[in-house]
Parts: structure tokens; C-alpha cells; sequence
């Protein structure tokens, strides 16, 4: 064990928690309307405690036990058997197994943003729960856990390269997010603004200091590499953050607050996979496409195929998290063969298996509220309470 990588993941998983709460919750609630906001804290912070179960029983084993290439089998099930002096690599287990567990809780929760303002309940745990266990943590073994799409899989000694989740986290939560808001359909009022932008802004700029630990936590030690991922993870929110602004300014005559830290999550999640491959010079040019290219994809999902994918889950996570996995590739890093093809296979199977999720668990419990709950407003009719005293 080393004591220094130690400690820097011990601070990693704090940091990695805290993107979900508080940091993912205030982003979502604030950009939906009053009535809603409470819900959206509730799925955070009810899939953040619901992950951590499962991962604990099943997830962590599925992910990382040692069944072969396409999951990881039932042995390490509650962890048994691994204790205080057990390592992987140079780190206890079971501090792996919780720095883990945070991108076990903030994947799904993701999704929470293309389904808000409009959703069941019972659907958002359910799904959650299955979804985790069935999609993430095959997915996360296949790339980081040894299966077949690494090192020494089916693309050869030289496999897929995403160091901390372009793949396994933001195109898996961008392509479920995505379905999910095509079988829910639009809300009955989709033109009312973000009910509270300073929010947005909160929870986005915890998001960006959450994610040093996302990205340089995935270094596993305690080293340069670790400080590298933080910076370039740092240059590519920054720079993304500025081109979306100047995007917005170009397009509409005026930069927003929330367009502005919106393109920061986009810089995020495009340097997410890149962000042990590249120096700050290459993230520089990663933030400054994101800024624009998720602005547009935005528009495409919004208005030009007309879903409604609330949040803009997919095409700020998905696109950026895809972007981010082929300039990988671009730069050098890894093989056009190795991206592209995990890419596709990732994101057949997510699509498959979201799709048959979808389909199994609305019949067990509904996928939408009914119109009079969806018009009052989820919190109090679902939640019985109000975040405010006059809601709108």
C-alpha cells in the first residue's frame, strides 16, 4: 500500500460523491420549474443511496471480480473476503471498491435530466437499480476491468482507451437518457425557463471542482499523471465554457449564465476520457470544439428531432463523452480501430438493453405521472412537500 496514493483517493471519492450531491442536484433543480425542484433533489439523492446497495451486493463483483472478459462473476459479492489489507494495485480494496462506487452513483443519475418535470417514481428506482447492474457495470469490466474490450482484447494488445469514462460513464448515460426521454414523450410545458439559474450555476461549479476527483482520482496514484489530468481537465471546462458563451453571443445576441456553465459540463465531459492522454495544449482544442459542438447538438435534439431530452443529457454527456473518446485517437493516443469500435459496441448494447429495461419496467410500475400530477407539480403531489412558498 502507499500511503500518498492512499490519501489522494480517500479525497477523490469525497470529490466524486460530491458532484452527485450536492452538485449534479442543484445543477438539474435549478433549471427546472419550482414546482419540480424538490423531485429532482429526491431522484439524486435517492439513486445515490440505492447505487451504493447494489454496488456493494452485486455491482462492484459484476464490474471487477475476476470471471473473465465479459463480466466480472459473483465472487466478491458484499466484498466478501476482502479486507483491510487487501490492495488493488497500490490502494486498499476496499477504497478502490468506494471510489468506484461514486461512478457507480453518479452515471445513473445522470440520466435523472432528460426524465425530470414528468416521471414516476417507482420508474426512477427500479430502472436506476437494473440499469446499473446491467448495463454500467458489464460495460465498466469490459473497459476497465479487464474484459475484452482492454489491453490484450479483441482489438490486440492495444485496446480502448478511456481514462476515466467517455465511454463506460457519458455515452451509456447519454444513449439511456436519450431513449428514455423518446419513450416518456415531451412535457406538457416545455417553454418555461430554469425556475432558478443561480442554482445552475452552483451545482455546475461544484461539478467542475467535484470533477478534479473524477479525472485525477482515475490516475489511482498519487503522481504526475494525476496532476496533469487535473489541469487539462481544468483548460478543456474553461475554454469550453468561453466558445459556448461566444456560440450563444454569435447565434442570439447574448451570452447566458446558464449557457455558459453549460459548456463548462460539455468541456467536462469531452476531456473525461482523454484527460491521462493528453497535455494542455490538446485540451485547449478539445473545450474549444465541445463549447460549440454540444451547443449544437443541443438544437439538433431540441428542436430538429424534436425530443425531449429535458436537460440535454445527450447531447452535452453523450456527444462530449463520444468527442471526447475519438480525439483520443486523433491525438495518437490510442488506435481509430480500438475508439470507434467500443464505441459502437458500447453503444449498441446500452441501446438494447436500456430499450428492454424501458419496456419490462414500465409495465411493473408507470413511466409517467398523470397529467393532473405532472400539471400541479411533482413535489408536493408526489413528495408532499414545496421547496417554496409559491411555486410556479
Amino acid at each position: 500500500m502507499n500511503g500518498a496514493d492512499t490519501a489522494w483517493i480517500i479525497v477523490a471519492t469525497a470529490l466524486v460523491l460530491f458532484m452527485t450531491l450536492p452538485g449534479l442536484a442543484l445543477f438539474y433543480g435549478g433549471l427546472v420549474r419550482a414546482r419540480n425542484v424538490l423531485s429532482v433533489f429526491m431522484h439524486c439523492y435517492a439513486i445515490a443511496c440505492l447505487m451504493s446497495v447494489l454496488w456493494l451486493a452485486f455491482g462492484y463483483t459484476i464490474a471487477f471480480g475476476d470471471g473473465g472478459a465479459y463480466w466480472g462473476g459473483l465472487g466478491k459479492m458484499f466484498l466478501l473476503g476482502v479486507g483491510t489489507d487487501d490492495l488493488a494495485g497500490t490502494l486498499p480494496e476496499v477504497l478502490f471498491f468506494a471510489f468506484q462506487m461514486t461512478f457507480a452513483i453518479i452515471t445513473p443519475a445522470l440520466i435523472v435530466g432528460a426524465y425530470v418535470e414528468r416521471v414516476g417514481f417507482g420508474f426512477v428506482l427500479l430502472f436506476s437499480g437494473l440499469w446499473m447492474l446491467l448495463c454500467y457495470a458489464p460495460v465498466v469490466h469490459w473497459v476497465w476491468g479487464g474484459g475484452f474490450l482492454a489491453d490484450g482484447g479483441i482489438f490486440g494488445d492495444t485496446g480502448v482507451r478511456d481514462f476515466a469514462g467517455g465511454i463506460v460513464v457519458h455515452e451509456t448515460a447519454g444513449i439511456a437518457a436519450l431513449i428514455i426521454a423518446v419513450f416518456l414523450g415531451p412535457r406538457k410545458k416545455d417553454t418555461t425557463p430554469p425556475h432558478n439559474p443561480g442554482y445552475v450555476m452552483i451545482g455546475a461549479a461544484m461539478l467542475w471542482v467535484g470533477w478534479f476527483g473524477f479525472n485525477g482520482g482515475s490516475q489511482l496514484a498519487a503522481d504526475g499523471g494525476a496532476a496533469m489530468a487535473l489541469t487539462v481537465t481544468h483548460i478543456s471546462a474553461a475554454t469550453a465554457s468561453l466558445t459556448w458563451a461566444l456560440w450563444e453571443k454569435v447565434k442570439f445576441g447574448k451570452a447566458s449564465l446558464v449557457g455558459m456553465v453549460t459548456g463548462t459540463i460539455a468541456g467536462l465531459a469531452s476531456i473525461t476520457p482523454a484527460s491521462g492522454f493528453v497535455g494542455p495544449v490538446e485540451a485547449l482544442i478539445i473545450g474549444a470544439i465541445a463549447g460549440v459542438l454540444c451547443q449544437e447538438a443541443v438544437n439538433v435534439i431540441r428542436n430538429m428531432l424534436k425530443i425531449d431530452d429535458t436537460l440535454d443529457v445527450f447531447a452535452v454527456h453523450g456527444v462530449g463523452g463520444i468527442f471526447g473518446t475519438i480525439m483520443i485517437a486523433v491525438f495518437g493516443a490510442g488506435t481509430f480501430a480500438a475508439q470507434l469500435g467500443s464505441l459502437a459496441i458500447v453503444g449498441v448494447f446500452t441501446l438494447v438493453v436500456t430499450v428492454v429495461l424501458v419496456v419490462v419496467v414500465k409495465m411493473i410500475t408507470p413511466i409517467r405521472v398523470d397529467a393532473e400530477t405532472e400539471d400541479s407539480g411533482l413535489d408536493i403531489i408526489v413528495h408532499g412537500e414545496r421547496a417554496y412558498d409559491h411555486a410556479s
